[in-house]
């Protein structure tokens, strides 16, 4: 393990001020005999620590503090990564371009008086933090601030739904969603309120059939079923929000909640609602 030298004569003890001392980065490169850039990248793959803490700000100033590098550091790990969101309801799904709360409200009719403005949605993209990061992943990635910068969604999900939505820093899985979207398996649980039979499903079965509907691929079936609630099971080509409020609405059947499962070959897995995990190597959409 590496240490930082000794503190130079004259630069003050302990925290000071702010605009003191030297770049970590600089620090780094100056340790590790290696360019600015490689410290740089170093520091933000979570390699360096301050008095024992990880720092991962190049920008960070050091005085008198001991910089450690992990033994261990690798630059081959800093490639871009994939998060798998659990979306909770009533959530934007980070596509969504919706006014936001700073938007000017639609001007009223002349003599009508203004509508109160609806609170604003909060947006997936504020759950993608460390804390939110779920236990259950097995990926063995450790979360970095870079992780959570430049990331891209591209799989839309309707605010009420929860369920699986996907941010990417990796062009390759971007490209991969939005070109073959068309054509990956969408699961959707429907949960509907009372008991469903197989007869209540074929105003829904004639409906995707019906060529007059142009409706998306899609099978529905039965999960479970009660007296209370049943589980439908809703697999569809392609993400369609709204799909499945049309289809239960043909069979008259009400909606309690939704939730995508899996697109394409990647599943939701254990992550709870509000909670998110990385994309393993071995998994492909």
């Amino acid at each position: 393990m590496s240490a930082a030298p000794a503190a130079r004569p004259g630069q003050a003890a302990g925290g000071g001020d702010p605009g003191d001392g030297e770049r970590l980065s600089k620090r780094v490169a100056q340790m590790l005999g290696c360019s600015r850039r490689e410290a740089e990248q170093t520091i933000e793959g979570g390699w360096v620590r301050l008095d024992g803490k990880v720092v991962e700000i190049p920008q960070h100033r050091v005085l008198t503090q001991t910089v450690t590098v992990d033994p261990d550091a690798s630059l081959l790990a800093l490639g871009e990564v994939t998060l798998i969101l659990h979306k909770p309801p009533n959530v934007l799904d980070g596509l969504q371009d919706e006014a936001g709360p700073d938007a000017p409200p639609a001007s009223p009719p002349a003599g009508r008086a203004r509508p109160s403005r609806a609170p604003a949605m909060v947006s997936a993209r504020e759950l993608l933090t460390a804390a939110n990061h779920s236990p259950q992943d097995a990926s063995g990635q450790r979360p970095l601030l870079r992780h959570f910068k430049q990331l891209q969604a591209s799989v839309p999900l309707e605010s009420a739904a929860s369920g699986l939505v996907v941010f990417t820093q990796d062009w390759r899985v971007q490209r991969k969603l939005q070109e073959d979207m068309a054509q990956m398996e969408h699961e959707l649980m429907v949960q509907v309120r009372g008991e469903v039979n197989s007869e209540a499903l074929i105003p829904i079965e004639r409906a995707l059939r019906d060529p007059r509907q142009r409706l998306p691929v899609a099978k529905i079936s039965i999960s479970s079923a009660s007296e209370a609630r049943s589980i439908l099971r809703l697999a569809v080509k392609g993400a369609h929000p709204g799909l499945a409020a049309f289809l239960c609405e043909r069979a008259g059947l009400e909606i309690q909640a939704l939730r995508r499962m899996r697109v394409g070959r990647v599943s939701l897995g254990d992550v709870v609602p509000g909670q998110w995990r990385y994309l393993a190597q071995y998994e492909r959409f």
